[in-house]
């Protein structure tokens, strides 16, 4: 969505969504056809059109072909969530309509506003002075503080998730999601599977998570270093917000060289905080002390994404991933599930 990554141009609809333009036209409010459509490159999710029109320009997010997990690629889930959290305080893209008919395009989807803006999918930020870098890290650490302080109520998200026991859970849903999705034995989740259920800490309490909070989530303002807008909510539900928020402080942890990760970078040379004082910014903006089981969740971190880079993995083997480059994501599942397992060794019991 941002200017390296869009075509304006774009090509019509393929022919079996011509179903498409007379339902943008009953469901969008001031919808005008002909509609161009590209494809956005990158993600491993759910694919993501960008729709012109002489309208305007919108995206429009599916799900993704073939034979899914249960509860994945939830994109109900996605669409609700961003139009509740509309005048918030946390930046969205506006909503517009969801379709649950497969007679349409194949699959459910829903239709939002594009927002422009720059996307990095580099942590280390290349091209931008230290400041700058500094003031993203600062806005994206203002962001998902101010998430986490939303009443779910509020916004009626009241329902959205199971109050309690959201870790336990957690660690259910992705130990059956690693298990089913499975291409090769990986011996540090199954250690994992086991460690994790009898060292969870008490729930900090219940906030809406976002479930994948990362920079290359997220769509800052074309010449400000400025969150605009955060995407990606399919993972999205009510839970513990130090979960949420040690998920995205995990890039601390792995090197560039597994995964997206500053592990091992010169931070201070780029100007980007190190991970202490990244969390302590957070802990003072969300009224906070210290974290004292930090680095429990930083191995159910780092388990969760080698479970959900797994799924990636299966999906690439089936065929039916959304990215050419699911295969080689699908490869750094064993490296951060054993860091994980390390970590979890070092905290005992």
């Amino acid at each position: 969505m941002s200017g390296s990554d869009q075509n304006p141009a774009g090509s019509p609809a393929p022919a079996e969504w011509a179903n498409l333009e007379p339902w943008l036209a009953a469901h969008v409010a001031g919808f005008r056809g002909p509609a161009r459509l590209h494809r956005f490159e990158g993600g491993q999710s759910n694919p993501t059109y960008r729709l012109d029109s002489p309208s305007g320009a919108y995206v429009l997010r599916r799900k993704p072909p073939g034979t899914l997990l249960p509860s994945a690629h939830a994109v109900d889930r996605e669409f609700r969530v961003m139009s509740a959290l509309r005048g918030s305080g946390v930046p969205v893209p506006r909503t517009h309509a969801y379709c649950d008919d497969p007679a349409v395009i194949g699959a459910a989807f829903y239709v939002m506003d594009l927002v422009e803006g720059r996307i990095f999918w580099d942590q280390k930020l290349p091209g931008l002075t230290r400041e700058e870098r500094g003031a993203i890290y600062d806005s994206m650490n203002e962001t998902i503080a101010r998430l986490h302080q939303v009443d779910p109520a509020a916004v009626g998200l009241g329902d959205y998730g199971r109050p309690g026991n959201f870790l336990e859970r957690q660690i259910a849903r992705w130990s059956k999601q690693y298990q089913a999705s499975q291409t090769d034995e990986i011996a540090a989740m199954d250690r994992l599977i086991e460690w994790l259920p009898r060292n969870v800490p008490a729930q900090s309490g219940t906030a809406i998570v976002h479930g994948d909070y990362r920079l290359d989530n997220l769509i800052f303002h074309p010449v400000e270093p400025r969150v605009v807008a955060v995407l990606d909510w399919e993972l999205s539900t009510l839970g513990d917000p130090l979960g949420d928020f040690a998920y995205h402080a995990m890039a601390w942890r792995i090197s560039p060289g597994v995964f997206r990760g500053l592990g091992g970078v010169d931070l201070a040379g780029l100007g980007i905080p190190d991970e202490a004082a990244y969390v302590a910014r957070y802990c003072e903006r969300t009224g906070r002390g210290e974290i004292p089981a930090w680095d429990f969740y930083m191995a159910y971190s780092m388990f969760r994404i080698a479970a959900i880079i797994q799924g990636i993995a299966k999906r690439a083997v089936e065929g039916n991933a959304a990215s050419a480059q699911a295969a080689e994501v699908g490869r750094a599942a064993r490296p951060i599930a054993e860091q994980a397992w390390e970590l979890a060794r070092q905290i005992g019991s």
